[in-house]
């Protein structure tokens, strides 16, 4: 007798629309995705701007409540935030009052651990995010991939069942990006983390992804999961010839994407 193995996140015809201002109209930010990931798995979503990523993680992070369709973790059904779900946001929102490893206790705090529970966890992903030493300095001492670091370590410390990650590399220099890239990936190695990652970035997408969701300009649809398999052993593996076909596939499925959602965006100025 066969068994099925129970995605970890599951996502089920997921629709969501806003109302037009002033209109009886309706907005479609995303429209029928439905998207399994596996326990463990990395899964990058790509897609033009406005295609509705960020919409989505609000959905998943339970921000929001979806017009059609559902959401699960578990078999469970997602209803709003919890702390199944660990959300890392491209500008770090940390909390400036607080220290590094402060912030990092936040989440752990609402679990109710105890103090000497919460620093000893605390400290172990200050390490394992390559920030040790750094425990007492506040956000504005840091620099924007440290910052990111920190962001990384206080959602993986409450052990969440899922990471959801919204472009959270996009607003570092391009040699901080691929070194947090690297880290992300030996962390994820480490931790055995469910990871959702958004992104607009293809070589980004290639990189970390072992699947990767392309999404249509919007409304957001998957157009295909692509089936990322490369050896990510080597130097200099962006510059390999398996690494470039990859590119070139993911970058064609998106070129008529992008043109769309520009021809959209310049209709929408004009009304």
């Amino acid at each position: 007798m066969s068994t099925t193995t129970q995605p970890k996140l599951r996502l089920e015809h997921v629709t969501q629309q806003f109302p037009l201002r002033g209109t009886k109209e309706k907005f479609t930010a995303i429209d029928d995705i439905s998207i399994d990931l596996a326990a463990g798995e990395f899964l990058v979503l790509v897609g033009p701007s406005g295609c509705g990523k960020s919409t989505l993680l609000d959905l998943l992070g339970g921000l929001e409540k979806a017009t059609a369709g559902d959401i699960f973790i578990d078999g469970e059904p997602v209803s709003g935030p919890g702390l199944d779900r660990g959300i890392v946001f491209q500008q770090y929102a940390l909390l400036p009052w607080r220290t590094a490893r402060h912030n990092i206790e936040f989440g752990l705090e609402a679990k109710g651990l105890p103090k000497a529970e919460r620093r000893e966890r605390a400290e172990h992903y200050l390490e394992l995010v390559g920030l040790q030493g750094f425990g007492d300095r506040y956000p504005h001492e840091l620099s924007g991939g440290m910052k990111q670091r920190v962001a990384i370590a206080r959602s993986l410390a409450f052990d969440p069942e899922v990471l959801l990650m919204d472009e959270p590399f996009a607003a570092l220099d391009a040699q901080t990006r691929e070194s947090l890239q690297d880290e992300l990936l030996r962390i994820w190695k480490a931790t055995g983390k469910t990871i959702l990652f958004i992104t607009h970035g293809i070589d980004e997408a290639i990189y970390l992804g072992q699947r990767v969701a392309v999404l249509t300009s919007r409304p957001g649809r998957v157009k295909t999961t692509v089936d990322i398999d490369i050896d990510r052993s080597g130097e200099d593996i962006r510059s390999t010839e398996e690494f470039r076909k990859y590119r070139h596939r993911i970058w064609t499925l998106l070129h008529g994407e992008v043109e769309r959602a520009q021809v959209i965006e310049k209709e929408a100025a004009h009304v």
